[in-house]
Order: structure tokens, then C-alpha cells, then sequence
């Protein structure tokens, strides 16, 4: 198993979704709500159209590297995509607009909430180690306003500084200024951190344009590219 090295470094940042977290159920999430509103569709044929809006709305995203973000805009994506999904779904023989936009916003508190998630098998273990070893942590991340909470839900939060959430500092990847910020924060040079991410330009192009050494986790099999499979590759 190929091991990322860490020596130079004085800190390891993270992502967070996809990243040291998931939320493993979220086609079952889904069935229930649907379910739950009389709207019936298979586990299978939700997960068929969420692979297709993540591929066609997220990982298809036009970016232009100077991203900004509010918890309002991070909302509105969000509940467009889950629109996208459920019209996929056949929604609007269902019920009207005015209820697919109501459950779009459901569907985003529901997603965002920190029951939803948990954490990868290896995240605990690698920060106690790696902190243990000295290094300071950090995270900076597309996520919600209520990241922090999910971490502290998570019992994890305790372990970074800086954390630096895209909703909450005004800022999004592939922005490379959301890492500037990070960086002043902990007050580090580029060439003391190392970044762990899963997106191509969010969290390898974005971090290198800020001087930032990265690396890609695939936690899933269609990520391609070079990379590690576990954060337990890191140093």
C-alpha cells in the first residue's frame, strides 16, 4: 500500500463530505421520505437518478475559481439538485411544483442534519494518530452552516483548527482563496500543509493554485484518477 509522506509538513487539512464523512443510506433516506408522502419509488431507481443529478449538477458544475458562496446560495443548489432528482423520479405526476419545491427543502435539512452522516472506518484512528504525532488538523469545506455540529455529533470536532466552512466565511472551492483564509488562520506557509480531498478541482487544482500540496481520496469505485483509498495511506 503506497503511503502519502507527510514529512515537512506541519499539518494535515481535510474535506469533509466523501471525505471523513458519508452518509451511507441516503437512497433508503430518500425512500422513506417519499414513502412517507405516499410517493413510491425502489431504492434502486432513487440511487440511478441521485448518480445522475451528482454527475450532471455537482461533479458536471461549470467553476470559475472564484467562487463565493451564503448559506442561501448553498441551499438553492442543493435543493435544485434533489428537484432534478424527484422530477427524475416522476414527481410532477405526483404532486405539484409547489410541494416538489417544499420537499426539495425538506430533503436538503434532512441531508444536513447530523443524524444523517456517519464516519468513514478509518477517520478516528488516523486523527488520534496523527495528532498524537504532533500535527495540527484542519478542515475546509463545502458544507452547510451545520457542519460543526455534525463533527461535534461525530465527537470530532474537538480535533481541528482552523475549521473553515464555505457557508459560514463567504467562499467556496474551487475558490483558492477559501484556502488563503485557512492558511492565515492557522498561520502556516503552503508548504506546511497537506490537503486530503475527493474533487479534482475542489480539492486538488484549488489547494495547488494556493500553493498547497494535495492529495485525492477515492472512497468510491468511479472515482478514477491517482490517488489514495484510505486515509490510513497518510504518512
Amino acid at each position: 500500500m503506497i503511503t502519502v509522506p507527510l514529512h515537512g509538513c506541519k499539518a494535515v487539512f481535510f474535506d469533509a463530505g466523501d471525505t471523513l464523512l458519508t452518509i451511507p443510506g441516503a437512497r433508503g433516506i430518500m425512500r422513506r421520505f417519499l414513502a412517507e408522502r405516499d410517493f413510491h419509488r425502489e431504492e434502486e431507481r432513487i440511487g440511478e437518478r441521485i448518480d445522475e443529478a451528482f454527475r450532471t449538477l455537482y461533479y458536471g458544475k461549470p467553476v470559475q475559481g472564484d467562487e463565493r458562496c451564503s448559506p442561501e446560495s448553498d441551499r438553492a443548489f442543493w435543493v435544485d439538485l434533489y428537484r432534478h432528482v424527484l422530477t427524475g423520479l416522476g414527481a410532477r405526476e405526483h404532486a405539484e411544483e409547489e410541494i416538489i419545491h417544499r420537499w426539495s427543502h425538506e430533503l436538503y435539512d434532512l441531508y444536513t442534519s447530523p443524524d444523517a452522516y456517519e464516519l468513514f472506518d478509518d477517520v478516528v484512528e488516523t486523527l488520534e494518530r496523527l495528532s498524537a504525532s504532533g500535527y495540527r488538523l484542519g478542515i475546509v469545506s463545502n458544507f452547510a452552516p451545520t457542519l460543526p455540529d455534525i463533527l461535534r455529533h461525530k465527537s470530532i470536532l474537538h480535533y481541528f483548527d482552523p475549521v473553515v466552512v464555505s457557508t459560514e466565511v463567504g467562499l467556496e472551492k474551487p475558490n483558492p482563496d477559501i484556502f488563503r483564509l485557512a492558511l492565515d488562520r492557522a498561520g502556516l506557509r503552503p508548504d506546511e500543509v497537506l490537503y486530503v480531498g475527493d474533487h479534482d478541482k475542489n480539492d486538488v487544482w484549488a489547494p495547488n493554485e494556493a500553493g498547497i500540496r494535495a492529495v485525492k481520496i477515492k472512497r468510491y469505485p468511479h472515482l478514477t484518477g491517482e490517488g489514495i483509498t484510505t486515509l490510513r495511506q497518510l504518512g
